[in-house]
């Protein structure tokens, strides 16, 4: 009985011990991680109910002014950390490039996208898929002479659109047609008339996939995926998604039946060909299979199309709502080449007017609220201790804004980009291609693509309101969808002899 007794007691210790060790362990976690203040959740949305929908970014910049730059905010019960302002996004997205370096979730793309792709993809499919594509990209000669060339020749059937009109008013989604051609060239390896239907479709539902994802019932979903079941959207999106890839698909199997067995003159061909080389790979260990590949287009397109058509809109009413802005754009322009030869990338270095009022219109038309990012490891910042997998925003338009950066934020202001001899002056503060691991893979496409058609537009036209309307009736408060758009307007363009 002794020892029976002896036994109990023995193991009635044991588990109050485990139970202690598993209680403290539970303990040490509570405390070993130290998340910012922010504001109070409520059950279920928690701080959700706070947000402007449409304005997430002016929401998070009002709160930094109660809870400090950096604070916890609730998307449901999930713990999002939310960066306001240079020094905070710069610590997060650049010193601890690496830590911050995962994309965060984004239910409503997620949906189609499944992890692949180079913009909503994390892991080794995202380093591989992204390393690949620059360097494919670089191949076909992004930010080099040879897409130079192509940027000239679809400036200049842009150039015979806009002359069509005859100096009548026409719609900005005329300034949509243009840059779609200079990815779709390094994608499928040809130009698209903007007439053909194959082309209108591309456009048509990139156009789509950025209004329906930046709607309000796609944010809410974003931040409550329990939400779901009784939003429609989600669904409308995903079936756009394979409406698009019908078209894809097509456009794949055409660049199959001409591609030669070991050279490729298009990414397209490029990724079949690897796909190819990686027949003895485990089917879980593929990276480039075709859901990959039809990803990685739909970012590439979305990349290449949307954020360029959408800042050169924004160029043309700021010139129009800016006049002499647009005089001194003209005059550097005539000082330097002229009103015959098209503009050069060279040219940049001697017209930093023109590139200063490039800038200033990808800051100020402020294009993308934020990204959201995630944390690869537990991590130290400033005072906190955050855990693994913990949503990060660094909210873009705190940077683009910011009051200790920029002399007059909130206003257009090329000067913001001009030393006081006149020089162009780089901004460290400039995030509107991001920076870290996440900056934006066809930056140097994109840039070269911006000073190219804007300088070559505004050689060759002078932007005015249509008929009846003065500058005074420009709006320029954004539509916010996916990406920041400037209202529906209507444009004359006034052909220089």
């Amino acid at each position: 009985m002794s020892f029976y007794s002896q036994a109990v007691t023995l193991v009635l210790l044991f588990v109050l011990i485990l139970t202690l060790l598993l209680y403290l362990t539970s303990l040490s976690k509570k405390i070993k991680y130290r998340f910012p203040p922010g504001p109070t959740p409520l059950p279920l949305v928690g701080n959700v109910h706070l947000l402007n929908i449409k304005r997430q970014d002016y929401t998070f910049m009002k709160l930094a002014k109660k809870y400090g730059n950096v604070f916890t905010f609730h998307l449901g019960t999930i713990k999002a950390v939310v960066l306001i302002g240079y020094d905070a996004v710069k610590e997060g997205l650049v010193d601890l490039n690496y830590e911050f370096g995962s994309r965060g979730a984004i239910p409503v793309a997620d949906g189609f996208q499944h992890g692949q792709g180079v913009i909503f993809s994390n892991g080794p499919n995202w380093k591989v898929t992204r390393r690949f594509t620059l360097s494919i990209l670089r191949d076909l000669g992004m930010g080099k002479r040879p897409i130079e060339g192509k940027i000239s020749e679809e400036l200049h059937h842009l150039c015979e659109l806009i002359q069509s009109f005859n100096g009548e008013a026409f719609s900005k989604n005329i300034f949509t047609n243009a840059p779609p051609n200079i990815i779709f060239g390094m994608l499928f390896g040809r130009r698209f008339d903007y007439s053909n239907p194959t082309f209108r479709k591309l456009v048509g539902f990139i156009d789509d996939l950025v209004v329906l994802t930046g709607s309000p019932p796609a944010q809410y979903y974003n931040f409550l995926p329990w939400l779901k079941p009784v939003l429609k959207t989600p669904d409308i999106v995903i079936e756009t998604v394979n409406q698009l890839n019908i078209v894809l698909k097509k456009l794949i199997g055409e660049a199959k039946d001409v591609m030669s067995e070991h050279d490729w003159t298009t990414y397209l061909q490029a990724f079949i060909q690897k796909d190819q080389n990686e027949n003895n790979v485990e089917e879980n260990e593929k990276v480039f299979q075709e859901k990959n590949l039809l990803a990685s287009i739909f970012d590439l397109m979305l990349g290449g199309t949307e954020t360029t058509s959408t800042t050169l809109q924004w160029g043309v009413l700021l010139m129009m709502k800016f006049p002499h802005i647009q005089k001194k754009v003209i005059d550097e322009i005539e000082s330097v080449i002229g009103l015959e030869r098209p503009p050069k990338w060279d040219d940049q270095k001697q017209m930093p007017y023109c590139l200063a009022v490039v800038h200033e219109i990808q800051r100020y038309g402020n294009i993308l609220q934020f990204l959201p990012h995630e944390t690869l490891k537990d991590t130290h910042f400033r005072d906190y201790f955050l855990p693994k997998g913990t949503q990060v925003y660094p909210i873009f338009t705190s940077v683009l804004y910011d009051e200790t950066q920029w002399e007059t934020p909130y206003q257009f202001n090329p000067n913001h980009f001009l030393d006081a001899e006149g020089k162009f002056l780089k901004k460290d503060s400039f995030y509107a291609f991001s920076k870290g691991r996440r900056v934006c893979a066809g930056e140097t496409l994109a840039r070269m693509e911006l000073f190219l058609f804007f300088t070559g537009l505004v050689q060759k036209f002078r932007f005015h309101p249509p008929q009846g309307l003065d500058k005074s009736d420009l709006d320029l408060t954004p539509e916010t969808f996916f990406t920041m758009r400037p209202q529906h307007y209507n444009v004359r363009a006034v052909l220089r002899e």
